[in-house]
């Protein structure tokens, strides 16, 4: 299985990025870093307290997790990082221009039933709506696709390595 750079799994909060980033690393045979983990405590905060995050809380977020990739660069990774907006994304392809994003995408009720069953995570489920509301799906111009999250971490894990694997073979 060839590394596609960097692989930045993405998608609102409950769509399995912090599950299927591992796996997809495991994979791949590269290392996996959790998005979550660049967050400010200050973010961290904001967003227990049901407080979506304003862009200028997500710059700083978005700058550690670019660095992270642009260290990776060449030598492959896999790093989880909701990148809602094009403006997210852009801002990480400015630090890390060979990026590829993972969009893991699903059914809103699924999310939100998935989301009601973790334990121990920051994020409530009454955030869901200003993530989808937020949610710009990634264009035909950006390096990436899309992988519904529908079965079990191993099903959408498949889906999304032999997906990746498509993309590498397009962009030969």
């Amino acid at each position: 299985m060839r590394t596609p750079h960097v692989v930045v799994v993405m998608g609102v909060a409950g769509t399995g990025k912090t599950t299927i980033g591992p796996l997809l690393a495991a994979r791949l045979g590269v290392p996996y870093a959790e998005g979550d983990d660049f967050h400010p405590q200050a973010n961290i905060d904001k967003m227990s307290a049901g407080t979506p995050l304003e862009d200028a809380d997500r710059w700083p977020w978005l700058d550690a997790i670019g660095a992270w990739a642009h260290g990776r660069a060449g030598l492959g990774g896999v790093v989880s990082c909701s990148a809602l907006k094009r403006s997210y994304r852009d801002r990480l392809r400015a630090e890390a221009p060979e990026v590829v994003f993972l969009h893991l995408a699903g059914d809103r009720a699924l999310i939100e039933d998935r989301m009601s069953h973790r334990q121990g995570h920051f994020m409530p489920t009454a955030l869901l709506e200003s993530q989808f509301a937020t949610l710009q799906p990634l264009q035909p111009d950006e390096a990436g696709v899309v992988v519904d999250v529908t079965g079990s971490p191993e099903e959408i894990t498949e889906r999304a390595a032999d997906a990746l694997d498509a993309l590498a073979d397009t962009s030969r």
